[in-house]
């Protein structure tokens, strides 16, 4: 329910911020009342990225859904950077 609650916080009125920078954000998991974000497309490499989380993801998540006490930038390696590392580094062989 909470989780829900939290994308579609992202979907109205994160994405469409980030989208103006050719980025996005996914939820990847609430752990501890704690959600995590990760950016993607352009905001994912920007070096502005904790600002941004802080700044606009933080801010529109903790204004609009009850149950989350803080927001913090998952910066691990998706699964699907991970599937193209592989795929490149095959073909090379």
């Amino acid at each position: 329910m909470i989780e829900e609650k939290v994308k579609k916080v992202l979907q109205e009125n994160v994405d469409p911020i980030l989208s103006e920078h050719y980025g996005g954000s996914v939820l990847t998991k609430i752990e501890d009342d704690v959600a995590y974000v990760r950016l993607t497309g352009s905001c994912a490499t920007c070096p502005a990225a904790q600002d941004t989380i802080k700044d606009v993801v933080r801010t529109a998540i903790l204004g609009n859904v009850e149950g989350i006490r803080d927001v913090m930038l998952d910066d691990s390696v998706s699964d699907e950077l991970l599937d193209f590392a592989r795929k490149i580094l095959q073909e090379k062989r």
